[in-house]
């Protein structure tokens, strides 16, 4: 082989060595800052961005005296408060997640709330520890009454109106 030719791989491996240095770079740091967690009272969620201009108990579908927001009861994020509007809130660890938990005992994807037949269901999506409705174990889509203390780890939610 001519000096050229080693020449060019040694580049080669140069150039591959610094991108594995990188990439090594780039995922420790997005671990050691972790998920982007704002302040208690901020979270609004998406589902009231797409509703802001509503007022609340006005939207469509929705009978006087339903609930309008979820609220935050028990847990590290006591006191989030989240308007309720036409789309579902999903729950977990996962930064995609409505309101996302920082809880060891959640699943990234734990449970979803969503709006059917003009009241509020909770649903399990497959979650390692499970979501309770007071003090039953959610199985299926369940019917969520207004001021029922949701149970997802660590986390206690209410829908209030």
């Amino acid at each position: 082989m001519s000096e050229l030719v080693v020449t060019l791989i040694r580049l080669g491996y140069l150039v591959l060595l610094w991108l594995l240095v990188l990439s090594a770079i780039g995922v420790l740091r997005r671990d050691i800052s972790g998920t982007r967690v704002l302040a208690r009272g901020s979270l609004t969620g998406r589902a009231s961005r797409r509703t802001s201009t509503d007022a609340p108990g006005r939207g469509r579908g929705r009978k006087r005296g339903q609930p309008t927001r979820l609220v935050v009861t028990g847990g590290p994020l006591t006191g989030t408060t989240i308007r309720l509007g036409e789309s579902s809130i999903l729950l977990g660890r996962a930064p995609s997640s409505t309101l996302v938990l920082d809880d060891d005992y959640s699943s990234n994807r734990h449970a979803r709330i969503f709006p059917a037949d003009g009241g509020w269901y909770v649903e399990d999506l497959g979650s390692t520890n499970g979501t309770w409705l007071g003090s039953t174990q959610v199985l299926e889509p369940t019917p969520v009454p207004e001021g029922t203390p949701i149970r997802v780890g660590q986390t206690v939610i209410e829908l209030r109106r």
